[in-house]
């Protein structure tokens, strides 16, 4: 039976098994749920899976963002409850957030340099509130493992390189984006897209596979995914990376291994992707 917890409810482990923990912002949809029936799969049926939902105000650059994005408890707990989940955490912004001053003058984990490029250098301090509240979490709900999403690359390399060098005790795993049958990643924020910006964010993941399949270089990769979606969506960033993320493929690269990273505006959502090479 799922259980709703907030910060004073109780999460005691319920036998000797391991947990995992599912940490999201809510609006969940099937990318979220694929999360969970890995951790299921990673945990087993006498361990535990535990779904955390908040809506972090030290991650979002504008007020305006966090007051719009969406917030759907009920439905969530339900989705949860279907999928099998023990423990749904929910905290309040003041439970999480406890003492006296804005939640930005906390102490916090600075990213270091990987997060300052790409969507740090878009949106700065994004990835300090990122890594804060998911130390916070993994400290509350005291998992064996986490997973995360494939889709925000960036931040799963930032969350294991926090994991690795704070010496978290605990296992991240990243799962492969979730698609929908025109190939848009999903996101919560895609529903902020009428129908007809909709149709036209799929040039996002058509022009990442364009890439994928074209043969040559860095630069007639990323020539090839430009080609596509110039004119069409605001582009932020179009870059070939290592899997680290710590370099930049070198252009002239004839067999490039990595991964590429799309980020772009559409009707004033934000919208990301990122495929391998």
């Amino acid at each position: 039976m799922t259980k709703l917890i907030h910060l004073s409810g109780e999460l005691e482990r319920k036998n000797g098994g391991n947990r995992a923990v599912v940490p999201t912002m809510g609006a969940l949809h099937q990318g979220h749920l694929d999360l969970v029936d890995a951790a299921r799969e990673r945990v087993g049926s006498n361990g535990e899976v535990v779904v955390t939902i908040f809506v972090n105000p030290t991650q979002f650059g504008q007020t305006a963002e966090f007051e719009h994005y969406p917030r759907t408890l009920e439905s969530d707990f339900e989705k949860c409850y279907t999928s099998g989940v023990d423990i749904v955490f929910a905290p309040s912004a003041a439970q999480m957030y406890p003492d006296a001053g804005a939640p930005s003058e906390y102490v916090s984990v600075h990213p270091g340099p990987l997060g300052e490029i790409l969507e740090g250098a878009d949106r700065p301090g994004h990835f300090t509130g990122v890594l804060t509240i998911v130390a916070k979490l993994l400290n509350l709900t005291k998992p064996d493992c986490a997973f995360f999403g494939e889709k925000d690359y960036q931040q799963l390399i930032l969350i294991s390189q926090m994991v690795r060098q704070l010496n978290f005790p605990v296992q991240i795993i990243g799962t492969p984006t979730r698609r929908e049958p025109d190939g848009l990643a999903m996101s919560s924020r895609n529903m902020f897209l009428d129908s007809d910006q909709r149709s036209q964010a799929t040039v996002i993941s058509q022009a990442l596979v364009i890439a994928q399949e074209t043969d040559g270089s860095v630069a007639e990769k990323l020539r090839a995914a430009r080609f596509v979606v110039d004119g069409k969506i605001e582009t932020s960033y179009l870059v070939a990376m290592s899997n680290d993320l710590s370099q930049e493929l070198a252009v002239t690269d004839p067999n490039p291994e990595g991964r590429l990273l799309y980020a772009g505006v559409l009707g004033g959502t934000r919208l990301i992707d990122n495929m391998p090479i």
